[in-house]
């Protein structure tokens, strides 16, 4: 539930923010509120910084993958047991144990969103697979 609030901007703010919503063809209210949202995120989490990508606006490492990517690679490889989660997943991914852990505390904070990603992300691969197999099948030819 949102309520009315007043809050002054400068004409240059206001304008970058119309020219931003214009460009996303969204409200300035709702564009004042994501990047809201995000600084505020940002200022919870400084390892983590938002991006733009063909799946939506998502939750990244700044100098790294995004969250999710993270999360599933951790999953992976708590199943696997080894001794410390944290240095395995830094290896594997080429990132500090810092990267890691701040990957870490945004999902703590984020749960939700984070395992929406990672399903959205696990059905669009199935999809892909599918449509490549039938793709496949129609290059095979008749009776193959």
């Amino acid at each position: 539930m949102s309520s009315p609030r007043s809050v002054r901007l400068s004409d240059d703010v206001l304008r970058r923010l119309a020219d931003l919503a214009g460009r996303r063809g969204v409200s300035v209210s709702s564009t004042i509120e994501r990047l809201l949202d995000e600084a505020l995120r940002r200022e919870a989490h400084p390892g983590i910084t938002f991006r733009d990508g063909a799946s939506g606006r998502r939750a990244g490492l700044i100098e790294g993958p995004d969250v999710d990517e993270v999360i599933r690679t951790l999953r992976a490889v708590q199943e696997e047991r080894p001794a410390d989660v944290v240095a395995t997943v830094a290896e594997t991914m080429s990132l500090s144990p810092a990267q890691v852990a701040a990957a870490v505390a945004y999902y703590a904070d984020h749960r939700d969103e984070i395992d929406a990603r990672i399903t959205a992300n696990e059905q669009a691969v199935e999809e892909a697979e599918a449509a490549w197999r039938r793709q496949q099948e129609v290059l095979a030819g008749p009776g193959r």
